[in-house]
């Protein structure tokens, strides 16, 4: 196991509740509340706990349009309001989602300036080939990965990931961010945000038609992002092993060609096979896997692993999902690996081969 991880979480995070708007809305605080109890329960395993502090404009406006961030706080102030038939700001959601864009920033701040400022190599990479990559979690909520440039929607106000991505590359000296994003919805945001850059690659497995409608296999990016987007809709039901040998057989190998000097988790868990909203049949000891193999990517390019919450609305199941996910980027067990699938993954290999070199 590491010397230790580290937990990025706020007060805000239970404040935000957009069933004051949405009755019975799925994205309550009992999620955190849930990962909380199962985190104190066990000790938090050991990791440092951090105060996730607020996002400034410059952080959000290098992702976000100003008229966006406006209108969220201007909503939240005016004492709340729907922005679309699912997406609620209530008089706390501007704070919540502050933090939550905050904490993903500090986060990656954490995980890459240790290096810097003791005298090592930033961007990542660390003088111990075989070391465990640092490794953390921003466990905090709005989620963020359908949030657009210029449109929240999704239940998501703020692009958390792509704000730290784009941190760490304006500030921090990274060249290289991959997104891996293991939701069951395809983060629409993240992949817009970044359609024509080629310095992130953005990896997604998610149910396909399914909301929000995006994410097609073809969809690759465009202009000097092409070959930077990689879509891999699955169908409804499909298990753990499908999942796993998607990031295996093809997120690995393109993430290594990439070589990523600092990779971040988009971690949602409603594929979970008791998520109310997600209709896949993935087990928590799935996404353990999922994240060794992570890790060890993370370990073969020095580089750290920061994952970041997205969705998962069976609060049980989060909770277990997010433990295993934390005791596995801490060095928990090693990856099974899993054959390719003769459907999903020939496809993917099929269309990636050419950009990627990855032989089908």
């Amino acid at each position: 196991m590491t010397d230790t991880g580290l937990i990025f979480e706020h007060p805000s995070s239970h404040e935000h509740e957009p069933g004051e708007l949405i009755p019975a809305h799925p994205e309550s605080a009992r999620r955190i509340e849930a990962i909380d109890a199962a985190l104190a329960a066990a000790d938090w395993l050991g990791w440092e706990r951090r105060l996730a502090p607020p996002a400034t404009h410059e952080e959000l406006a290098r992702v976000h349009e100003p008229a966006l961030i406006a209108h969220v706080q201007w909503t939240a102030a005016a004492g709340g309001g729907l922005l679309d038939a699912d997406t609620a700001v209530t008089e706390r959601s501007y704070d919540a989602a502050l933090h939550a864009a905050g904490g993903a920033c500090a986060l990656v701040r954490a995980l890459l300036e240790p290096q810097a400022a003791a005298g090592e190599p930033q961007a990542g990479t660390s003088p111990a080939k075989d070391a465990l990559p640092r490794a953390g979690f921003a466990v905090l909520r709005p989620p963020g990965h359908h949030a657009e440039a210029d449109r929240a929607m999704g239940f998501c106000l703020f692009n958390n990931a792509a704000v730290a991505a784009q941190l760490a590359i304006a500030e921090l000296g990274v060249e290289r961010v991959l997104i891996l994003d293991w939701d069951v919805h395809h983060g629409n945001g993240t992949a817009e945000i970044f359609r024509e850059r080629g310095d992130v690659l953005y990896a997604s497995i998610h149910r396909g038609n399914f909301y929000p409608g995006t994410g097609p296999l073809n969809d690759a990016g465009s202009g000097a992002g092409r070959g930077r987007t990689i879509n891999l809709p699955v169908g409804g039901g499909t298990g753990g092993d499908v999942w796993r040998a998607l990031v295996e057989h093809v997120v690995l190998p393109a993430a290594g060609a990439f070589a990523p000097q600092l990779i971040l988790v988009s971690a949602g868990f409603d594929a979970h096979a008791a998520d109310p909203l997600g209709g896949c049949e993935v087990q928590t000891e799935d996404f353990a896997d999922m994240a060794r193999q992570v890790r060890e990517l993370g370990r073969a390019c020095r580089a750290p692993v920061g994952a970041i919450l997205e969705g998962g609305y069976e609060p049980r199941a989060l909770a277990d999902c997010v433990l295993a996910t934390m005791r596995a980027l801490a060095g928990d067990g090693e990856p099974v690996g899993v054959p390719r699938d003769p459907l999903y993954t020939e496809a993917a290999l099929s269309l990636m081969g050419d950009v990627w070199g990855i032989a089908p």
